[in-house]
């Protein structure tokens, strides 16, 4: 049965129901009946996540979902778009290319890509709320030239484009919320062009994760239960299956293994102190424990309103222990970096 949505997209059922999918505890949540449940529905899954975290992303973080490496004194949106810049000059985008953003939030890396390289970019994303919000900003920033949108299953792309589509392909940190890599890269590559290339910042457990370890274990279910994740999986499991499926890699790098003085998940460490500017401190104050507080008292009155949809409490909830494992894990390898 098909359930009502909302008029901007959004859907209350799947966001109520999100937080249905995972068990708070790590150890409970580890079962393969639990697993396959989340990989199976993983439409459902990413859908309830994004329609009730969009908007506390783009509040707390940027209209770009994706983290970043930061130098001394540099601002915060700087270090996205430069994280954004130098995937586009590694991938050689220039004028003139059809290049697909898949996965694409709502446009923020789409526009400030287009507006780097000057190609044009099709964003492709599932869920309908993030899809109207990237053509308002878009139409907003007078790029609808340049950049669209269009809504569509990231492992369905050569039904929905054709092979041989486009020149080149860029995800960051989105096929992670596919079932499988296999079942996206397989399609990524599909609809390039003969020679085309493929750039993505993946999500990944480094390989030195063990499934064994309950502490890693802990750290991996925080990262998936705060951020719409299925099934977090390792570095190398990335490699394989772009291989797999007839990529050759050119350039394989853990950006977290450069010694950068100032670590990339400090604007979630919540620590006024370490802000890199005056504007950046804004963001870093979202995440300290006053801040925190105060958003998600906030959405619990707006969801009690009915201005959000519910559930969308609940997911701000699990986004705060994600912001937790992913700093615990992140001060793992940044401490291992700066001891050699």
């Amino acid at each position: 049965m098909a359930h009502e949505a909302a008029t901007d997209g959004r859907v209350e059922f799947r966001v109520a129901n999100y937080a249905g999918y995972f068990e708070k505890d790590h150890a409970k949540d580890s079962t393969m009946s639990r697993q396959d449940d989340r990989l199976e529905n993983y439409t459902e899954v990413v859908n309830g996540y994004y329609d009730g975290a969009t908007q506390l992303y783009e509040y707390g973080w940027a209209q770009s979902f994706h983290f970043s490496r930061f130098y001394k004194g540099e601002g915060f949106r700087q270090s996205l778009a430069r994280h954004e810049h130098y995937l586009a000059a590694q991938m050689k985008l220039k004028p003139g290319m059809k290049v697909l953003d898949v996965g694409c939030g709502v446009g923020g890396p789409a526009r400030e890509i287009a507006r780097f390289s000057g190609a044009h970019i099709t964003g492709l994303n599932n869920n309908d709320f993030q899809v109207g919000r990237a053509r308002k900003y878009t139409a907003d920033a007078r790029l609808s030239d340049t950049v669209n949108f269009i809504k569509g299953d990231f492992i369905k792309l050569s039904d929905q484009f054709g092979e041989n589509s486009f020149d080149a392909a860029y995800a960051i940190e989105a096929t992670v919320h596919a079932p499988t890599f296999e079942s996206v890269y397989s399609q990524i590559f599909s609809v390039l062009k003969p020679g085309g290339v493929f750039g993505v910042y993946e999500w990944v457990m480094t390989d030195k994760y063990d499934a064994s370890d309950p502490d890693h274990r802990r750290i991996a279910h925080g990262i998936q239960i705060g951020d719409g994740i299925a099934e977090m999986r390792t570095r190398t499991d990335a490699r394989k299956a772009l291989v797999t499926v007839g990529f050759q890699i050119e350039h394989d790098e853990d950006l977290a293994d450069r010694p950068d003085p100032v670590p990339w998940y400090y604007p979630l460490e919540g620590d006024l102190g370490k802000a890199q500017t005056i504007g950046d401190y804004g963001t870093v104050l979202r995440t300290t424990k006053f801040g925190m507080w105060a958003t998600s008292t906030a959405v619990w009155f707006l969801e009690k309103l009915g201005m959000v949809p519910r559930g969308t409490w609940s997911v701000g909830e699990m986004m705060k222990m994600s912001a937790s494992a992913l700093v615990e894990g992140g001060r793992k390898k940044y401490d291992e970096v700066h001891a050699q």
